[in-house]
Formats: structure tokens, sequence, C-alpha cells
């Protein structure tokens, strides 16, 4: 396959010779450059370049043109090439077409010529776009296999923990594949998933730790000491590590699942500032990663703590294997565990057609079905969204009386523009049913009490959650629901601070013990605050340090 091919459009010839200049003195090693003078014409070389094989990584069109706008043609261009990147080249008087595009073709961002200096306006753009197309590109396979069957949960824990953590991966089902069964039974086991690396090894359902090593995570510490360890990897933790490694400390984070958090999941963020298309959770964690290891944040996946004890000015993290982790400071961004619901079947289900959270691996597998989104907040609604561009339909099942009360109203305008969502409101679920996977869900009306059985395939979960601070509860000053004290609270709500001083902002009742996020008690739940409260938090470690 040739270089992807990054296609531009503008009717003035003197304006296009300058976009072919600046694109090929900067990706005309990695990219082939095609332009056109008009809509027409560039359309007949995307078809042409459709009949090739070949891949367009992205659009650069004028929105000013004769016959044919440069959102009509994107529109056009996109149901050939729907992943290609799309870019509006625009005068200032054009920004409005520019930001209606956005609802029109799904705009990845619009420039204002000129654009001197490239490497300053264009550039920089360019950069981001594409490299966001080619970790989303769909390339030949060469990567895992997992073998095992759809409706097994140890076979689906494998598979989300591999997509989260973005490694290329391909699963076979073993009851529908003739190959990948003789392959399991050559093994001999009856464990499943069977693992297949791309170096010729076989894990026979292997743990995270496991799974982890075998394709190359960063699973243990390089230092016996740092300035900053960070507990949890989800946006607050992320903005922390970038923060802390940019100000020169010495910065691991730990993380027990995959980087991200509960925002890592969230198949699209609408309201974060500067992404006006949106951003999904991964790519967005993504980012955050490439930006943290890059300033020098040791990242350390899957890893687990199960305590925190403090001697004198050290903190000492110890992981569940027993590894002990020392620093001076101690920044906890724990996140949210997923609330469980006692409602019968669920647990019976769970990775077999009960799922907490998008789960978008599962997304294939419940094609032109009926799926079940259980919840009424923003992550619940976004799910919905998600599923409808597969499912036959989404019902989603509110406890509250409508939508608007937990949700976010631009969600909730758009889910009421979606044919094939339903929502239910004053409903909650009673039982889930099926014989060794989800076939019905039995609902409840909570005014009349009246009670119906549906047929469903899948039901993911969103009914909210609990703080993940257990490993602390020894530690540091929480409430009863497990949420961490910090800054003024400490004086205010407990007796526990032991220095003349006040406690910093996000400090917890032990000096050098930082929390943000959506552990910390009082926190705004949303990606931004979090991303903030993991920043800030910095500063605070450095006034801490200045005293020790």
């Amino acid at each position: 396959m040739g270089k992807p091919v990054l296609l531009a459009v503008d009717d003035e010839p003197l304006v296009l010779a300058a976009v072919q200049r600046d694109l090929r003195a900067e990706y005309g090693g990695r990219y082939q450059v095609v332009a056109s003078t008009s809509g027409a014409d560039a359309l007949a070389s995307v078809h042409e370049l459709k009949s090739r094989g070949s891949d367009i990584a992205a659009f650069i069109a004028d929105q000013r043109m004769p016959k044919m706008s440069g959102t009509e043609f994107l529109a056009a261009a996109l149901e050939v090439y729907p992943d290609a990147k799309r870019i509006l080249l625009t005068a200032y008087a054009d920004t409005n077409a520019a930001i209606e595009a956005i609802n029109q073709v799904g705009l990845d961002h619009y420039l204002l010529k000129p654009w001197d200096p490239p490497t300053e306006k264009l550039y920089p753009v360019l950069d981001d776009v594409l490299e966001d197309w080619q970790a989303n590109r769909t390339l030949p396979f060469d990567g895992v296999r997992v073998l095992g069957t759809t409706w097994s949960p140890r076979t689906f824990e494998v598979k989300t923990f591999l997509a989260r953590n973005e490694v290329p991966y391909r699963f076979e089902d073993i009851e529908r594949d003739r190959d990948a069964a003789s392959i399991v039974t050559e093994t001999g086991s009856t464990d499943l998933p069977i693992v297949l690396l791309t170096d010729g090894t076989t894990l026979i359902a292997p743990g995270r730790q496991v799974l982890a090593e075998a394709v190359g995570f960063h699973t243990a510490a390089t230092a016996p000491f740092y300035d900053l360890i960070i507990v949890g990897g989800g946006p607050a933790g992320l903005a922390g590590a970038v923060y802390g490694a940019s100000e020169g400390l010495t910065t691991v984070m730990i993380e027990r699942e995959a980087p991200g958090g509960q925002a890592g999941t969230s198949s699209r963020i609408e309201n974060y500032l500067g992404f006006p298309k949106g951003i999904s959770g991964a790519d967005l964690a993504r980012r955050a990663i490439a930006q943290a290891t890059r300033l020098g944040a040791e990242l350390i996946t899957p890893a687990e703590v199960d305590s925190v004890r403090v001697e004198g000015h050290v903190k000492i993290v110890t992981l569940v294997d027993g590894t002990e982790m020392r620093s001076l400071a101690l920044l906890i961004t724990s996140g949210m565990t997923v609330r469980r619901l006692g409602v019968p079947g669920y647990e019976r289900f769970e990775g077999a057609g009960v799922y907490y959270g998008a789960a978008a691996t599962e997304a294939a597998t419940f094609t032109d079905k009926p799926v079940y989104v259980i919840g009424g907040a923003n992550s619940a609604g976004q799910a919905a969204v998600m599923f409808s561009k597969t499912s036959s339909m989404v019902t989603m099942v509110v406890r509250s009386q409508s939508l608007g009360e937990k949700m976010s109203a631009y969600l909730v305008d758009q889910i009421g523009g979606i044919d094939n969502i339903e929502v239910l409101t004053g409903t909650e679920v009673v039982s889930v049913e099926g014989e060794g996977m989800v076939s019905s869900i039995v609902l409840k009306d909570r005014d009349s009490g009246d009670v119906e059985e549906r047929e469903a395939n899948a039901l993911f979960i969103f009914v909210g959650a609990i703080p993940h601070s257990s490993f602390l509860t020894d530690t540091v000053a929480m409430n009863n629901h497990g949420f961490i004290y910090t800054g003024g609270d400490v004086k205010a709500l407990t007796d526990v601070w032991p220095l003349e001083r006040d406690p910093y902002p996000l400090e917890t009742s032990v000096p050098g013990i930082f929390a943000a996020g959506d552990v910390r008690q009082g926190a705004v739940r949303r990606v931004a605050s979090a991303v903030g409260e993991g920043s800030v938090s910095v500063s605070m470690v450095h006034r801490y340090l200045d005293t020790v």
C-alpha cells in the first residue's frame, strides 16, 4: 500500500500552490499530496484514489468555491472516505460557516487564511489531526489474537484490558471459527481465553499483570525513590504527571487498569474546552499519556495500591504484590469505582450480557440487536448515542423523572433527535433473565408499580460510582462515604491536622499527601475540573517540598 494522501482543494491557484508547497515541505516524506482547483475535480480524484485502494488521511478544502462549497465537498467526499480528517480553509468572514460545518460534516478543524508562518499556524494543527488519524487507522492485522467465546466473562476482561490500553488485537470466537477451536484444543486447556502473541508466545487465561508484561507494558518502578507518586491515572492523575514532570519533579503514576480512568471509557466528551467537535475519552487519555511520558513522567500499569503509610517525611506506597515505593509527596487521584447493583441476574451475567461502562469492544457483538443502557447521567447518554449507530434499538432506563435532572442539555437534545433511542424515565430494573447469556430484562414503573419483561441482549450499566479510597482508610481523614477531606475541610471537619500551619489547598489530613479529582470531598465531577485540580496540586506539592 502506498503513502496515505493529503487532498487539498482551492479554486484560487496561488493559494492552492502555497498549500501544496507547505504540505510537501513538511509531510512529503510520509504522505502523498494531491491538489485540485474545484470540488468536482477533487471528487473525481477521491473516487480514483478509492479505486486504487489508496488511503486518504485528510481533506483540506476551501470554503468559498464556486458551484460547490468546501462543506458540500466534504459531505460528498466523506461518503467515500468516512474516516478521513476534515479541515476547512476559511476567511475571517466565514467562521460561522466553519462552525456550522462542525455539525454538518464533523469538521476536525478550520484554518484562517493566510496562515504564515506555517510552523506556527498550520503544522501544529495538521500534526494533531494526523496523529489522531494514524491512531485510529485500520491496518492489516498483525497483533495479538484472543481465542475464546463471546459469552465468556474472562474473555471479555482480556478484550477490555487490551482495548482500553490500545493494544491491537483480534477476537476469534471458537464457537464459530474452526481454526481457532483447533488451536485451543491443541493447548490441552479448558481455560479461556487463549492469547497468542506476535512472537509465538501462548498465554492461557492470563491475568492482567501477566498479560501486561507479555505485551511490553511498564509494570515496575525503575527508581527507589521519587519526589512525587501519583495514585490513579484518570484526568487528574495525568494532569499531575504532566505538570510534575514538566516542573522537574521525579514523578511516577500508578494506574490499576488503564490510563484515562472513567473518562477514558467515554465515547465522546463534547464539552471539554478546545475540542469543538468533541473528543473520545480514549483519545484524550492517549494524548495525555504521550505528553506526560515525553516530559519524563514514569507510568506504571497495571498496578494496584494496597496501603499507604508515612514514616517521617517519607510516604510509602505498598502495592498488592508487596512491592513498596517511596516518595516525599503523594497525590491521590484514584477516582471512583463503578457501583454494582444487587438486582437478581446482574452478577450472574457480568461479562456475558451485563457490562459496566460503555464496553465499546462489544459494540460489534450487538449489531442490529436491542441493547439497554441503565442510568441517566452524561456517561449513560454518551454510551446510548454510541450504541445507536450499531444496535437496532437502544433503550435508556432512568430512575429519575427526566433526563435533564443529571444530564447536560446538549446531550439531552442530541438523544431526542435520534430515532432508535427510547428513553424510559421513572423506571428501574427488577431482574435480568437468561440461560448462560442475557435474553430479557424485567422493568418496573416506579409510579404505577407495573412490571414488564422485555427482550434484551445486553445491558450497559451507568448507575453511579463510589470513591476508590479504601486503601487509605487508616491513613487520611475521609467522610462516611469514602470521599477524602482536603484543604479547609480538614481543620473544619476533623481534629487530626498535626501542624501549626493550615493545610494547603488539596492537601489531606496528612501533610504532603494531596488529593484531586473525583475521590476528593467537594470535587466538581467534570473532566476539566479534574484536569485543573491535578495541575494545581503540583503547585501545592512544591510548597510542601519547600518545607521538608
